[in-house]
């Protein structure tokens, strides 16, 4: 391989006690192995991340620079590797990727240190840019999936076809500078893996990120290549767990039930996403494949308490399917953690209220299963293409951010605001009052305190006791408001938050 290198650069996203392989980037590095060398820089491993990477591009050319970005805490980091990179080696091709830039392109691309953008899946959009980068704007224009910027004008060529992960080559995990660093501890085993297997989510939910990267679509891994991969992990890195990062795990049953027979021969605890209506539906053989496979949690967004609010979101489920869900679920050993999406545009007050209530009647069904609580946020959506304009991009769209919101940020610099980040994250909006937001974190304070999570493998049990013990009188009198002796015990006692760092 006689061509330039790229650098394939994951900014932080979370401490390095969290870090779990960049999956993102490392696919990409398995689409360019055998055909042009590469390197990985990962932020969330810790250190000085900008100057890793100067050192690389210092030490030899490269042929570009590959970011990938999720909206949120992700942004600004992005914003300062690439901004560093462009004053260094202005001549280096920046080429953003992943999800804020295929939600957000046009933002992504008003950044000076931004070049091109790759919209949804990269593997095969980075290969062809890499191939015809030097033959011009009009070779560009063939990239499918890409977005650019042809002098001052800003072009988005058509959409790429999703690409099942079948026809994609394994992850080079022998090309890890330092697997242990990512085989971390967890509630599921003592070196717990990451992985994918599943891309897409066929259902479109209104508010989910995934509907709007992947617009309806699901493809599936064969579980024959699912067993393989998983096998290597464990036997090669002896990782003894799996947190699955799929977007919906079980797509349906008779897909389903092949891929937990070929976890069941892993004998791996695992994670994952589900819907509460497909579990709601799985016959008995299902479940006992599910207790065979040890799926030890299954994340189920729940979401609301009543119907019509699904309705409203296009959920598809009911609320009768989050409560069989939660009963077929304790009967076979799996811990559902049950999320909910709190103050929505014009959400009242009582619905919160009887969100809450709900949530009292899962715990008193099911007192292990584990909650969630996030604040609504929007998420582009796109929108069908006229049909004179074959070909034309169907680019996400999101006009303002909720119905009396403010106007959407225009360059990565406005998103990585902490205003905005908070509200991308679920954990404010601006429709908020001060007092609806305060009962929604008092009363999420005083749960989390009931019922430690556990997903926390380091808080003891006796520790663990003592905030049951502090919060058991306030649940009880739904008491929930001001809850400062809470407040003052968890800053001794330093309990995870599943909805800011899942597992």
């Amino acid at each position: 391989m006689n061509a330039d290198p790229v650098l394939l650069v994951n900014p932080r996203m979370g401490s390095p006690r969290n870090a779990g392989l960049p999956l993102s980037i490392l696919h990409l590095a398995a689409a360019l192995e055998g055909r042009r060398p590469w390197s990985i820089v990962d932020g969330n491993l810790g250190g000085d991340v900008v100057r890793q990477a100067l050192d690389r591009l210092a030490a030899q050319p490269h042929a570009l620079v590959g970011v990938t970005v999720m909206p949120g805490p992700q942004v600004l980091p992005a914003v300062q590797i690439s901004r560093a990179i462009r004053r260094a080696h202005s001549a280096v091709p920046i080429v953003w990727g992943g999800y804020f830039p295929t939600l957000y392109p046009g933002a992504a691309l008003n950044a000076p240190y931004v070049d091109y953008v790759v919209r949804g899946q990269g593997e095969a959009t980075l290969g062809e840019l890499l191939d015809r980068l030097r033959d011009g704007p009009s070779a560009i224009r063939g990239v499918a999936g890409l977005s650019w910027k042809d002098g001052g004008q800003v072009v988005h060529n058509p959409d790429r076809a999703v690409v099942p992960p079948d026809s994609l080559p394994q992850l080079p995990y022998h090309r890890v500078a330092d697997m242990n660093a990512y085989l971390r501890p967890s509630f599921l085993g003592s070196r717990t893996a990451v992985y994918q297997s599943a891309l897409g989510c066929r259902f479109k939910c209104e508010f989910c990120g995934v509907v709007s990267m992947w617009n309806g679509k699901t493809v599936l891994e064969a579980p024959e290549r699912l067993r393989r991969a998983l096998g290597t992990l464990r036997d090669r890195w002896g990782a003894d767990a799996v947190h699955f990062f799929d977007h919906n795990f079980f797509d349906r049953e008779g897909t389903s039930l092949p891929m937990l027979e070929a976890l069941g021969t892993l004998q791996m605890p695992w994670w994952c996403y589900a819907r509460a209506d497909t579990l709601a539906g799985f016959g008995a053989a299902t479940w006992r494949a599910i207790q065979k496979s040890r799926l030890r949690m299954a994340y189920i967004g729940a979401e609301a308490a009543n119907d019509e609010a699904l309705e409203r979101m296009r959920k598809g489920a009911r609320v009768e399917h989050t409560l069989e869900a939660t009963r077929r679920c304790r009967e076979h050993g799996v811990i559902p953690e049950l999320s909910f999406v709190l103050g929505g545009p014009g959400d009242p007050e009582a619905e919160m209220e009887h969100t809450f209530e709900f949530i009292r009647r899962l715990k008193r069904l099911y007192p292990e299963a584990e909650i969630v609580l996030y604040f609504y946020s929007p998420t582009p959506q796109r929108r069908n293409a006229p049909a004179a304009a074959p070909g034309r991009p169907r680019l996400p769209v999101l006009e303002r951010y909720g119905p009396a919101g403010p106007a959407l940020p225009t360059t990565p610099e406005e998103w990585a605001d902490p205003r905005w980040v908070s509200w991308v994250c679920h954990q404010d909006a601006p429709w908020l009052t001060p007092r609806l937001r305060r009962r929604a974190n008092d009363f999420a304070r005083v749960l989390a305190c009931r019922f430690p999570t556990i997903q926390d493998a380091r808080i003891s049990r006796a520790s663990k006791a003592v905030l049951r013990n502090l919060a058991r009188w306030r649940y009880a009198t739904r008491r929930y408001g001001n809850p400062w002796e809470l407040r003052l015990a968890r800053r001794v006692i330093r309990l995870r938050e599943p909805q800011i760092e899942s597992l």
